[in-house]
């Protein structure tokens, strides 16, 4: 099973070896996902709970201390501009949700409603809906920068899941925060990735990270089929990986365009020369994550 980027050898045809490449990629995600939805639920809200605080003190005068939920932040921050939005793709828990929410609602829309095709937005209006999270990111800020996020307290959505996660019922007063809940994973049946692309704030930070060019899937225009938009065909972000794009901070690194592609176009580099097999890529971020989230103290069970 070559890495990204190597032709396929052996009595497979290039079809039959890409189908058994993809399928490989799909149970090892699902498998990470998994793990870490179990492992480390609550990583979200510490890495979003650290720009809360951030602007808070900013806010108010206060002293800036290094404290847990700033050390989640640099973690991820860090993790994000070495690796690429990994975190989005393969390990944060309301990601994974949305990812299993979608693919109940495909086999229900194909078993029950007969759909050959499973509903999804029309392309053209997804970057224009990416826009919101920004605005969703700059609007907490500035309500906590203000002081004013007291005054919204039981209305987040991702604050209802933690508790869920937790194993705790949500608290008194959030009402709006479940029925938000509910009405999200209403949008992440209909459309892949849903939150992520239109609502996470914390997605919109590291969408405007710098990445460094390993960190990114790479797409050669000049090796690519004439015509040929497999990849954003299957991207929920609707983004064909650009030299420099401007877009490509959207890419949330679910891989699933490089299976897609005829040629074997979507490469890492200088992974591609390093893990000889794609599994071991994951296997090394999702391993180092893990690693660095026990040292965080973002794993339940350590």
């Amino acid at each position: 099973m070559p890495f990204f980027g190597k032709k396929e050898t052996g009595q497979l045809t290039a079809a039959q070896a890409r189908k058994i490449r993809n399928r490989n990629r799909t149970w090892t995600r699902a498998a990470v996902q998994a793990l870490f939805f179990v492992s480390m639920p609550g990583a979200f809200v510490a890495g979003f709970n650290g720009i809360k605080y951030i602007f808070r003190q900013m806010g108010s005068g206060g002293v800036l201390e290094i404290n847990s939920f700033v050390l989640s932040l640099l973690g991820l921050s860090l993790f994000t501009i070495l690796f690429g939005r990994f975190f989005c793709g393969y390990i944060c828990a309301f990601g994974a949700l949305g990812d299993f929410v979608y693919w109940i609602s495909g086999l229900a829309q194909g078993k029950i409603l007969k759909k050959k095709k499973q509903f999804s937005l029309p392309k053209k209006y997804v970057p224009i809906l990416q826009k919101l999270k920004y605005l969703n990111l700059i609007f907490i800020v500035l309500m906590t920068a203000l002081g004013l996020m007291n005054s919204l307290q039981g209305t987040s959505p991702w604050d209802v899941f933690s508790r869920i996660t937790a194993f705790m019922p949500p608290a008194d007063g959030y009402l709006i925060g479940i029925i938000s809940l509910i009405a999200i994973l209403v949008g992440m049946a209909l459309q892949s990735r849903f939150f992520c692309q239109f609502l996470c704030p914390l997605g919109a930070f590291f969408a405007i990270l710098p990445m460094l060019p390993f960190a990114q899937l790479h797409r050669d225009p000049d090796n690519c089929l004439p015509r040929c938009n497999a990849c954003r065909n299957l991207c929920a972000a609707d983004i064909k990986l650009e030299p420099d794009g401007f877009r490509n901070g959207e890419c949330i690194s679910c891989e699933k365009c490089v299976g897609i592609c005829p040629k074997n176009n979507l490469t890492y580099h200088p992974a591609s020369a390093i893990f000889k097999k794609e599994i071991w890529f994951v296997v090394f971020r999702a391993a180092l994550f893990f690693a660095m989230g026990v040292w965080l103290g973002l794993c339940r069970f350590f």
